[in-house]
């Protein structure tokens, strides 16, 4: 029996159609490793600076990485393309542009599929944004962080103030989306710190913002000797001022740590967070793939010249396991539920095989402790307690 007639075999889930496919793009290496960072990420040849990227090698291996896992995915439309990492920029323009060209020859790309790309501010990679537009690219999300060079440094990025005003100035002439990412509560930070970097963001008319509170990750710098940051009410103030000042911009939070311009709402993201399926290419990708009465999650070998070895031989996934029935309920809660609309149960249904009163236990525990709002017909949407201490809501479907 191949794998896909093993997925395909009869199971007590009942699915409806597949949902939404994404395709995930890992590109593994950056300049400097942030110590806050807890992705897949590599420093570029740290003990020998002047040896070269292995682009080719590494595009070499994604394209073997897909042509393995197309009958994972035979018949279905990619709706979103996000290439992330690492720092995805480190790749020429040319090696974007054959990604993508592999990429449209073996899977049928949607009309308008949305093609993120993340990329970080510095002069060296500022003047290859238009190049990636033309590579086929269709919006860019660029890692600022913040615009305080005492901020940045003790952050351990390797822009400065200027470098990222350039390169959003630069993406907002070369896109017609784009996002920024700012972090909060940040080493020292007070609240007129983070609303003068809000400010200065916010006067570049971003389409997208993602706002996230710096946390202390295991396994990393700040994890092993941490720096002293501020305290969770001036966090929770921090966040309070984010919403008001972004809301009073004219963009609406749509997600937890997403806030948008009508008609900007990152596509990609909503998949994942509506519980759709994404094919993960790259080292350390994951991936969910649903089939008529099971869900798959595959994940590729994480270190970058292991996964290379092992694609071009066409072993590129370390573990492919299905998803335990029992596991379902809070996979998609834990999701859906950053959501500020929420979903409709239905979609529950739909994107699981499981029927409602799978999570109704969890859902009248949630609007008795007024997490959740009063029920309005078919849709689960949180409160704005239940947004506001997400983690005890999602915990309840653990």
């Amino acid at each position: 029996m191949n794998t896909v007639d093993h997925y395909l075999r009869p199971g007590t889930l009942q699915l409806g159609a597949p949902p939404p496919l994404s395709v995930y793009i890992h590109l593994p290496w950056c300049l400097k490793k942030c110590p806050y960072c807890d992705f897949n990420s590599h420093e570029l040849n740290p003990r020998d600076p002047a040896a070269p990227l292995p682009e080719a090698r590494y595009l070499d291996a994604l394209r073997a990485d897909l042509e393995a896992s197309l009958p994972l995915a035979w018949g279905r439309t990619v709706q979103t393309v996000f290439i992330g990492g690492g720092t995805p920029s480190l790749f020429s323009p040319d090696g974007i542009e054959r990604l993508l060209s592999d990429l449209r020859l073996l899977l049928p790309l949607a009309p308008g599929c949305e093609v993120t790309l993340e990329a970080n501010p510095g002069t060296f990679e500022r003047e290859r944004f238009r190049a990636f537009r033309a590579a086929g690219v269709t919006r860019l999300s660029i890692g600022v962080q913040s615009f305080d060079d005492a901020k940045l440094k003790a952050l351990g990025r390797v822009h400065d103030r200027a470098q990222a005003i350039a390169a959003v100035e630069e993406a907002a002439s070369s896109f017609d989306t784009f996002n920024l990412d700012l972090m909060y509560a940040l080493p020292g930070q007070t609240l007129g710190e983070l609303e003068a970097d809000l400010r200065m963001a916010l006067g570049f008319r971003p389409p997208h913002l993602s706002l996230y509170h710096l946390t202390l990750e295991p396994n990393t710098a700040f994890a092993r000797r941490p720096p002293v940051l501020p305290d969770e009410d001036t966090g929770a103030m921090m966040l309070d001022r984010l919403v008001e000042l972004t809301g009073e911009a004219g963009l609406e939070r749509y997600e937890v740590s997403a806030f948008a311009r009508p008609g900007h709402r990152c596509a990609h993201n909503l998949n994942y967070w509506q519980f759709g399926d994404y094919l993960g290419l790259g080292a350390g990708a994951h991936g969910k793939l649903s089939f008529p009465h099971r869900v798959l999650r595959t994940v590729k070998w994480r270190e970058p010249a292991r996964y290379m070895a092992e694609a071009l031989a066409g072993n590129a996934a370390s573990n492919q396991d299905e998803v335990a029935r029992q596991a379902l309920p809070f996979e998609f809660m834990l999701n859906a539920l950053r959501l500020r609309e929420g979903f409709e149960l239905p979609l529950f249904t739909q994107r699981t095989g499981l029927p409602p009163s799978a999570i109704a236990a969890g859902l009248a525990k949630a609007r008795e402790k007024g997490l959740l709002d009063k029920a309005e017909g078919p849709q689960v949407r949180p409160s704005d307690k239940g947004f506001d201490f997400l983690s005890d809501l999602q915990e309840i479907f653990l």
